[in-house]
């Protein structure tokens, strides 16, 4: 069975050439993956994954939990290496054969200073986009996910310990 996460390509051949996590919730991430989306087309070679999907799960996605995802920007290679930070643009970029605006980024001291600005902006971003500290957005993550697990269980007659209710009918 498929979770809706899954890629239905990558079940049947893996196409991608690497595994983008982004933040859906952000305004500014999507505007920059709905690019991406648009230099990728129909190819498949890159795979878009939501880490604010209420589906989305560190198991399909190298063991990246949540919050790890959210501080800095992650992708994941077919072999399983997982990148982050200024490299997923510039492997991401190549991919997509538009590689040369990252290139300057593959100089050492350019590279260490985008690596260094892109860190700045990661640390405030979501402050920056109106959406509170990272520790707060987890932590509302975490209830809105006990929640909907307690609400499943409950809509299953088992109430939030595992224990069975009673059908009074």
């Amino acid at each position: 069975m498929l979770s809706p996460q899954t890629n239905v390509k990558e079940t049947k051949a893996q196409t991608w050439k690497i595994k983008l996590l982004y933040d859906g919730a952000c305004p500014l991430c999507v505007r920059e993956v709905n690019f991406l989306k648009s230099k990728d087309g129909d190819r498949g070679l890159i795979n878009f994954v939501d880490i604010a999907a209420d589906d989305y799960d560190p198991a399909d996605n190298a063991g990246i939990d949540f919050e790890t995802a959210m501080g800095r920007i992650h992708a994941v290679l077919p072999n399983g290496e997982i990148v982050q930070n200024v490299e997923v643009f510039r492997q991401t970029y190549d991919i997509l054969g538009i590689g040369w605006i990252y290139a300057i980024t593959k100089i050492p001291l350019f590279g260490r200073l985008a690596d260094l600005l892109y860190g700045v902006w990661a640390d405030y971003r979501l402050l920056l986009t109106g959406r509170g500290n990272l520790k707060t957005i987890v932590a509302k993550r975490q209830q809105y996910q006990n929640e909907r697990e307690n609400n499943l269980n409950n809509s299953q007659g088992r109430c939030a310990d595992g224990c069975e209710i009673e059908d009074r009918r």
